[in-house]
Formats: structure tokens, C-alpha cells, sequence
């Protein structure tokens, strides 16, 4: 488990994390998202000992965060740093010993992953030959090739097409279930609802929000439910429900044409309830709560610490 405690740091006047504490399961996908500005970046370099906190403590598996653990951690920054003149299994054998291991134990695995990779012709090449997203490939590889407990991807999937994107998801899922705990700071919305377990928010220098992404989901959760009616008339049986629910236009795909809206239900009444009071209007072919997209539950916590 990765533990935070009441982690602050300021530049000046400029206060960057104020008193932030947080707690990540070990062996879980964690989501840091923030708008630009709100601290995902320092708190990162803190966690890489790149700089120190003015206040506050982080442990590590228990034991508080020291030099040594950097041999621990691999970190994937948003911003790469490879050099361009240099051949790319030169580098990263490099790279690999930096990290402490030997190099025979560094070249074993790095063939390991060049050919997992299908990239073994590239080991002669010079980064400088490299697409962007070839280039990434390598410093993914260089990354993780020490088996770091902790992994923290800053933007990881920036430079990448679709195709290599989710081979990327793919091993860092597969990371995840070998026992690494991965911390995953990205602005794409649709990666964090395929890929974590864990949500932390922050805004404005401060943790506003976190817990796994099932009682997050919960907690945001409007009531709205969306259905599918079959009825004879539709356009009656519309006009029956709008005076006396709060409905609106849906256009989810089924089997069925039937008449399908969206409905905002009482927080203090059951799904029961709702179900009961609709099979007077028809039979209800399609029943399912809309659950809230990490993006809206994003900017609704963030509107909420606005006010």
C-alpha cells in the first residue's frame, strides 16, 4: 500500500498541495486527476523523491519513503527523456543498470521485451530514427524492467494510436494483476473507467475525492434511470409520463421499438417503486440506472469544492 499523510509543499507564496492525505490499495490501478494547476505533478515528483515535501510522510509498504526506494519505483513521465544520439539498446541497458541491475540480468530481460514487443531490429537503431510512439515503447519497457512494486504513468498513452494504445493498457493490467500498485495521472476520461480501481481528485492544491471507482459511481449517482416501454401509442403515453415524472428523450440502442426516455427518480423511493408505477403504462422491455461517467462525476465534485 502507498500512504500519504497530510502531504504539503509550496513554492513561494504559491501553495501546491495543501495537507494532502491518501491511501492506495497495493495492487490496484489508481486514477490522479486534476484540472491543470492542481498539484498531480508535484505530488508526483514528491513520490519520486525528485523534490521534498515541506510537511507530511509517505510510506511505502509500511515502511516510510526513503532514497533506497527509489530502486522501488519506475516512473513513465509525460515528458520523455531519451537521448536522441544514442542506439536504443545501448540506452535502455543503460537505463537498466541505473536502476541496479546487472547487465547480464538487464540485457535477458530487455530481449525479453523487445521480442514481446516484435521490435528486436530496433536494438540497433538511434532514438533519433524512432516515431514518437516507438520512442514510448522504449521508455515503457525501460520503465518497468525492474519489477518495480510501485508504478507511477504520467500521460501514458500520449503518442499513441489506437492499435498500441491498448497493448499498453494491456501490460499495465498485467502489471497490476503480477502485484505492482500503479498510479495513473492522465486527462483521458474513457482510460480511467477501463483501467482503475482507485480514484483520487484533486483541485486547487487539495484532495477533494477518492475511493475505488464502484462507490464513487455510487455515491454520484442521479437516479436516472433509463427505459424501454412498448406501447400502442406512443406519443399519448409520452405525454401521460411527462406530467408526472421528470423524463426526458432517449436514444439507446435494443431490439425493441419501443418508446424509450430517460427518467429522474425520488431519491427516497425504491427502483420497486419506479418499476410498479410504470407497468401502468405499458410493458417495460428495458430497465437499467444510468451510472455517472468518471467525467461527470469529475466535474461535479470540482463545481461542488467551486461553491
Amino acid at each position: 500500500m502507498l500512504r500519504i499523510e497530510n502531504v504539503s509543499k509550496s513554492y513561494g507564496a504559491k501553495q501546491a498541495l495543501k495537507a494532502v492525505s491518501i491511501s492506495i490499495p497495493k495492487g490496484s490501478i489508481c486514477g490522479l486527476l486534476g484540472p491543470n494547476g492542481a498539484g498531480k505533478t508535484t505530488l508526483i515528483r514528491i513520490l519520486n523523491q525528485i523534490i521534498l515535501p515541506d510537511s507530511g510522510k509517505i510510506y511505502l509498504d509500511g515502511a516510510l519513503l526513503e532514497p533506497k526506494h527509489i530502486a522501488a519505483i519506475g516512473y513513465l513521465p509525460e515528458e520523455r527523456g531519451l537521448y536522441k544520439n544514442m542506439k536504443v539498446g545501448e540506452q535502455a541497458l543503460y537505463l537498466a543498470q541505473l536502476k541496479g541491475l546487472s547487465k547480464g540480468e538487464a540485457t535477458k530481460r530487455l530481449r525479453y521485451w523487445f521480442d514481446k514487443f516484435d521490435i528486436a531490429d530496433w536494438w540497433h537503431k538511434k532514438i533519433q530514427e524512432l516515431s514518437k510512439g516507438m520512442a514510448q515503447k522504449i521508455q515503457f519497457i525501460v520503465t518497468v524492467l525492474h519489477r518495480p512494486k510501485l508504478l507511477i504513468f504520467d500521460e501514458p498513452f500520449s503518442g499513441f494510436d489506437p492499435v498500441n494504445a491498448a497493448l499498453m493498457a494491456k501490460e499495465i493490467l498485467q502489471l497490476r494483476d503480477e502485484g505492482a500498485t500503479v498510479i495513473f495521472s492522465t486527462h483521458r476520461m474513457e482510460s480511467v473507467e477501463e483501467m482503475c480501481d482507485h480514484i483520487v481528485l484533486l483541485h486547487q492544491s487539495e484532495k477533494i475525492l477518492e475511493g475505488s471507482l464502484t462507490s464513487l459511481q455510487k455515491q454520484f449517482q442521479s437516479r436516472v434511470f433509463e427505459i424501454g416501454l412498448q406501447t400502442t401509442d406512443k406519443k399519448q403515453v409520452m405525454a401521460k409520463l411527462s406530467s408526472k415524472f421528470d423524463i426526458s428523450e432517449a436514444h439507446f440502442q435494443t431490439q425493441q421499438d419501443e418508446l424509450k426516455f430517460h427518467l429522474q427518480w425520488d431519491l427516497d423511493k425504491s427502483s420497486n417503486e419506479l418499476i410498479q408505477a410504470l407497468q401502468a403504462y405499458g410493458e417495460i422491455s428495458h430497465f437499467v440506472a444510468v451510472i455517472p461517467t468518471v467525467n461527470e462525476i469529475f466535474m461535479k465534485a470540482v463545481n461542488v469544492h467551486i461553491e
